[in-house]
């Protein structure tokens, strides 16, 4: 028997925006998933909801609950995240009255909230087949184990799924449970997610982008789901290239590609529909942005973000983006887990309370009241799967064992590609609703990774020349082998008058990555070559050659290209030392090279090369 009273919903107006300007006639909007959820709550039935991924089945929840019901909690219970022991447990406690030692029965502690609660079970169909049974009693009885969820204050029960195979491999066809419940199938038409969005673009009129999305044929809208929708957003909101808002699945970027008969690929959409959306806000949508890496760990701390970044091993990824946290936290450490040997102990363990409940303790980091943002490193090399369900919870929901992180800022995610030089790592896939919780989902390149100054900072002169090695004496394929982890083994070996071929990668029988060291030993023996260092000590000379290719041909000849590669690849530092050179040889080059090192160059860099053309003197009029 019920012992709580659903109370009645309330109805708060929507405000006016740019897209909505006059509220719906009556101030409200209701979905037609939030009239389900009260029906539901009024009937006291258990409602289960399927619907595709990203079109707001649990956001709703926890949009509507607190507006329609403010004294009531919502127990939000991700099911893959569960191990048996997180909802029920038998626990040795001692007998009140005898003082004796039995086995009772704990719940977890979510489930006793002191008020009235509705339990949503997230992706109930991804649960295990060992609680599978206690999540089954909870939807059929409103049970679980000796407790009574109506006693403990429960007035609705709710299971969301989706029920495409690519998500779960369960499917519910056990009569005698299926009897049990009020069933609804939603499309993205069925939530407000429309409404959620102009709320929060407040002063963008989204009405052209909401066209162009109806526009789309039933395949694309489900690719381009509102989650997604929301992501490229929040990119154009930032200036971001807009792409970087499309998640990446199974390592590559996901296409806005048609689906023809008999499931062929059709016409590739993507750009064409990231255009039209940029123009229907106003935003541009540019090709990327300078010192990518940085740029979108800072928008994340900014903006509470979920990030993803992907990029070959050994460029420097974790690194830089540990420095720039610690930057963006006034010097405090982001919370580091490397997922290949992080344990679900790590992160919280269930343990008994004196009151009869199982209660979550979280990992210390966890509960620090300052502000804090976490890095997962290796996030697709979870050690098993028990630990990735609980990362889960954090990366979707930024909440642990159901209790909300405290002043959590940013999470950023760091991983391999499946596949890098043409060999297969050893990482794991992830589906499109995995994939699509990142607001940003960015592809990191070697160049994207300031790397080279660090290593110049720290190892000097021989750096300088190791770099210099990769920049001009191997081809593109060898940098992708020499990765600026194997410049420091590299750099290390030459400094303990060790064999070089040791730092670059074993592949096994003897034979080591495919790139010539001739180059960089002649270097290290201080052979003639040719760098920056190399023309300051003769900048006079160089600047005769300079003046004569001027002479010879506007575009100069290959001496001009000489200097000009130099420039070009030179690090900031770099420049910034040999200042007065670089200023006597960029006048002699051609203009159309000198506009060249504005081009997608860090701010930094483009206020050193401004300063420099701001020198060069006017030609006579």
């Amino acid at each position: 028997m019920s012992t709580t009273t659903p109370t009645t919903p309330v109805r708060p107006g929507l405000r006016a925006n740019a897209t909505y300007p006059e509220p719906p006639e009556g101030g409200t909007e209701v979905s037609r998933l939030e009239s389900f959820i009260d029906a539901m709550i009024d009937m006291g039935q258990t409602g289960q909801i399927f619907g595709e991924h990203g079109i707001g089945k649990t956001a709703t929840f926890f949009s509507h609950l607190p507006e329609a019901y403010p004294d009531t909690e919502l127990v939000f219970v991700p099911a893959a995240n569960l191990t048996p022991d997180d909802l029920l447990v038998s626990a040795p406690v001692r007998d009140a009255r005898t003082g004796e030692l039995a086995l009772r029965q704990l719940v977890m502690s979510q489930l006793r909230p002191g008020r009235p609660f509705v339990l949503l079970i997230d992706d109930s169909l991804q649960a295990g087949p060992a609680i599978q049974s206690q999540l089954m009693q909870i939807a059929c009885n409103w049970t679980l184990g000796e407790y009574d969820l109506r006693e403990l204050g429960c007035i609705g029960v709710f299971l969301t799924d989706n029920e495409s195979l690519a998500e779960t491999a369960a499917r519910r066809s056990d009569l005698a449970v299926l009897d049990r419940m009020v069933t609804i199938r939603l499309s993205a038409n069925d939530t407000s997610w429309r409404h959620r969005l102009a709320a929060k673009y407040h002063d963008w009129d989204l009405r052209e982008v909401f066209t162009t999305w109806a526009a789309l044929a039933p395949s694309l809208r489900e690719l381009l789901s509102p989650r997604t929708l929301d992501h490229i957003l929040a990119n154009a909101r930032e200036g971001f290239p807009l792409r970087w808002g499309l998640p990446l699945v199974g390592g590559e970027r996901l296409r806005l590609v048609e689906e023809r008969p008999g499931g062929r690929a059709g016409t590739d959409r993507t750009a064409e529909i990231l255009d039209r959306i940029a123009a229907a806000v106003g935003a541009g949508n540019p090709a990327t942005v300078p010192d990518p890496v940085r740029a979108v760990v800072r928008a994340a701390l900014r903006n509470r973000w979920t990030v993803l970044l992907q990029g070959p091993p050994g460029c420097g990824k974790t690194e830089l983006v540990r420095e720039t946290v610690r930057e963006g936290l006034g010097g405090r450490e982001p919370l580091y887990f490397s997922l290949p040997v992080t344990n679900v102990e790590d992160l919280c363990a269930p343990i008994p309370t004196a009151d009869g409940a199982l209660e979550n303790l979280l990992a210390a980091p966890f509960l620090d009241p300052e502000p804090k943002a976490i890095v997962w490193d290796e996030y697709n090399r979870p050690k098993d799967k028990a630990a990735f369900a609980k990362l889960m919870e954090i990366t979707q929901e930024w909440s642990l064992a159901g209790r909300p992180i405290p002043n959590l800022r940013a999470q950023i995610a760091v991983q391999n590609p499946p596949y890098h030089l043409g060999r297969k790592l050893l990482v794991a896939r992830n589906n499109i609703a995995q994939a699509s919780r990142f607001t940003v989902s960015l592809t990191v390149e070697p160049g994207d990774i300031p790397a080279n100054e660090w290593l110049i900072a720290k190892y000097g002169a021989v750096a300088e020349t190791v770099l210099e090695w990769w920049k001009h004496d191997i081809d593109e394929e060898g940098r992708a082998w020499i990765t600026k982890r194997t410049i420091e083994r590299l750099v290390k070996l030459h400094q303990s008058g060790l064999p070089l071929e040791m730092g670059t990668i074993y592949l096994g029988d003897g034979e080591y990555a495919p790139v010539s060291l001739t180059a960089l030993l002649d270097r290290l023996s201080d052979r003639p070559v040719t760098g920056l260092k190399e023309v300051a000590r003769d900048v006079d000379a160089w600047e005769d050659r300079l003046r004569s290719a001027a002479e010879v041909s506007g575009e100069g000849t290959n001496d001009t290209d000489t200097v000009h590669q130099v420039l070009a690849t030179a690090e900031l530092t770099q420049l910034r030392e040999h200042r007065a050179v670089v200023a006597r040889l960029v006048p002699l080059l051609p203009p159309k090279l000198r506009s060249t090192y504005l081009v997608g160059a860090a701010p930094d860099v483009q206020r050193f090369w401004i300063e420099v053309f701001a020198r060069i003197p006017r030609a006579p009029r």
